[in-house]
């Protein structure tokens, strides 16, 4: 008897930037992310809420190339990981984590850090750049509120002007998708609210790319995002539109202990209940 030939799997829609089907990660004989699908179009703007271990930075390295899924198929970008060139695919994704920081030398000037996203290199040598290049990262730096700050030393900034400085490396690309792996984590307040705010306005940007934004708390979610996923567990909680899916009854779930929710105009805040 002849066996049934494998359905090749559809490409999504060319406006569908991120489509997970059934996406599982295992290592170690444990699941890190299990069963999981997930749909971002074009002009959506997603926070990716839970708590540590719930699959949120394993999320990410799948959006972002990082990490290929050990079941179901990712597709990014109408590229299929597994199928395709990731070290292309990588170059239409801006994305901005913590370890990032950590790999630019202290001494490099603020301007030279976004400019060599241009190269896709961390730290300027003697590669030369376009005057278009030099252009475009001083218009994203003075968009970030970084303008007066390109000839700084990276390594005398405060947190969140490195933030700042790193959102806009990432978008120096003009990329397709932008990645933020928590992005206000280690601010203070002021500087919390500062970056917030330039989210804000990046997300309520049209000509924006779409946008995920991985972040333990409601109250950094920028106003302007549209979407919510809730993890726990590697599994999916709830997913939806953002007012619908951030309820006392999911967040409780999420989180595993009862929670209360409120909102205050555009941003949300959670306590015990």
């Amino acid at each position: 008897m002849l066996e049934a030939a494998t359905a090749t799997p559809t490409p999504p829609d060319e406006d569908t930037v991120i489509s997970f089907d059934r996406v599982s990660v295992i290592r170690g004989g444990s699941y890190l992310l299990r069963g999981l699908s997930w749909q971002v179009e074009l002009d959506e703007r997603w926070v990716v809420l839970g708590p540590n271990g719930a699959g949120k930075t394993t999320l990410l390295n799948l959006a972002s190339g990082r990490l290929h899924p050990s079941r179901g198929t990712a597709w990014i970008l109408g590229e299929r990981l597994g199928r395709t060139d990731v070290t292309e695919l990588r170059t239409r994704i801006g994305l901005t984590t913590g370890q990032f920081a950590d790999q630019i030398p202290p001494s490099e000037r603020v301007l030279d850090v976004v400019v060599t996203a241009a190269w896709s290199v961390v730290g300027r040598w003697r590669e030369s750049y376009d005057p278009q290049d030099e252009a475009r990262a001083r218009a994203l730096l003075e968009q970030l509120g970084m303008g007066a700050l390109i000839e700084r030393e990276f390594g005398t900034l405060s947190e969140g002007e490195r933030k700042r400085t790193q959102i806009a490396r990432a978008l120096m690309t003009d990329p397709e998708l932008m990645l933020l792996d928590e992005p206000t984590a280690g601010l203070d307040l002021g500087g919390r609210e500062e970056l917030i705010g330039r989210l804000t306005e990046l997300a309520e940007d049209p000509d924006a790319p779409a946008m995920v934004l991985v972040t333990h708390h409601v109250e950094e979610i920028p106003p302007g995002f549209t979407h919510a996923m809730l993890l726990r567990e590697g599994t999916v909680v709830a997913a939806g539109l953002l007012g619908e899916t951030l309820t006392a009854a999911n967040l409780s779930k999420t989180f595993g202990l009862p929670l209360q929710v409120q909102r205050s105009g555009d941003r949300y805040m959670a306590r015990a209940a």
